[in-house]
């Protein structure tokens, strides 16, 4: 696979915010319906019925289109959905989710064209499970403008990148995100650590290397011996909660594992289920996961919804950055870590200030080029040890 890292362009997003009243209309998935309005229940459709309904008069300027997750999935799909609404009501927009059926580039593609077919004048789509479709959508529909959050266009044999004009590609920093976790974690008193990815994709790679790197700089700061921290390593090739998931989480907090990074979607939620059982600890990714249960210490954060809010002000203003990469990193404010619900015991405002200073001024170097496959043993730790479990 084509290294992402090589190929972003920095760019600084605008994170200007608006204040101004509005209303907005109702959102409906592409093959559900639901007019959250009449507090009304999602029920199946057809998508015939949908294209129907949406070229018999009912418009929605602005479109997300979700991937199997949903809008309040505590994640990518509820981040970007969040920023587009606020955006929305703020401005009096209309606006509407499309939920494809089924994991697939045609099913993606569909709920592209019904968004279309409804008037959308922006669709914005969450994770890199778009880009292929976006690497076709953007040349089909070309008065279209296309957010594509967390990846690149590209086509579905990664022979050729090609954001358009009409589309802005929006990344994030995951190295950094994860550092300030991993750094935290281990000023806060943690040494035995582990992390558990979802599918070993760049962004979820990112996130491990820099959570790695980050608990190594904060051992080399409290002059920790070789080997004094721990790592388990562990990607489990989805997205999904499972049992198995649980069960690993289980079994390494019942060897002495204090804090899990739990960075895969769902498969947090299995962490969590482990770490409640456990009494121990779990650090959540993307979003704030205060709520989702007690034993997240913090989170490892995008700035998924400001980034999409940002880009709607842009196109508005005529300033919409196209054919552009735009990557959110420290020096932007688009990763970080969530100090108001963080839940440390020693790791303080003041440390956590001092360090992301050192990111925003790019004092502190991270690894950037992922080996194949996504394994973290080639990275220069001289404290931290990284055990890869299979």
């Amino acid at each position: 696979m084509k290294k992402m890292v090589a190929l972003l362009l920095a760019a600084v997003l605008g994170l200007s915010l608006t204040a101004c009243g509005g209303t907005s209309n109702e959102t409906t998935p592409a093959a559900t319906t639901a007019d959250e309005s009449q507090g009304g229940e999602t029920t199946a459709s057809a998508a015939a019925e949908t294209t129907k309904a949406a070229t018999a008069g009912d418009t929605y300027e602005l479109a997300l289109i979700t991937d199997l997750g949903t809008i309040d999935d505590k994640s990518f799909n509820q981040g970007a959905w969040e920023g587009l609404v606020q955006y929305a009501e703020e401005n009096g927009i209309t606006h509407k989710y499309y939920q494809p059926t089924e994991q697939s580039d045609d099913a993606y593609l569909a709920g592209i064209d019904l968004a279309v077919k409804g008037g959308a004048k922006v669709i914005v789509t969450p994770g890199f499970l778009f880009e292929a479709p976006i690497y076709e959508a953007q040349t089909r529909y070309p008065e279209v403008h296309f957010i594509l959050v967390d990846g690149e266009p590209h086509s579905a044999d990664y022979s050729d990148y090609l954001t358009a004009d009409n589309t802005v590609a929006v990344t994030y920093a995951e190295n950094e995100a994860g550092f300030l976790a991993g750094y935290a974690a281990v000023k806060d008193g943690n040494t035995k650590l582990g992390f558990v990815g979802g599918m070993a994709v760049p962004a979820v790679v990112k996130f491990g290397y820099g959570f790695a790197e980050g608990a190594e700089y904060a051992a080399k700061e409290l002059g920790l011996a070789a080997g004094s921290i721990t790592i388990n390593y562990h990607y489990t090739g989805a997205f999904a909660a499972s049992p198995e998931a649980q069960a690993l989480a289980a079994s390494w907090y019942n060897d002495g594992v204090e804090v899990i990074f739990a960075c895969g979607g769902a498969v947090g939620n299995s962490v969590m289920a482990a770490a409640e059982q456990a009494g121990t600890k779990v650090i959540g990714v993307d979003v704030d996961q205060s709520s989702e249960s007690e034993t997240v210490i913090t989170s490892s954060m995008k700035g998924l919804s400001t980034s999409v809010y940002s880009c709607l002000v842009d196109y508005y203003a005529g300033t919409f950055p196209g054919g552009k990469t735009l990557v959110l990193a420290a020096d932007n404010d688009g990763v970080g870590l969530p100090m108001d619900t963080s839940k440390f015991e020693t790791f303080s405002q003041a440390d956590y200030d001092a360090i992301y200073q050192k990111l925003v001024e790019k004092s502190i170097t991270l690894t950037t080029e992922l080996a194949e496959g996504g394994s973290p043993s080639g990275l220069p730790l001289e404290i931290a040890t990284i055990t890869e479990v299979k």
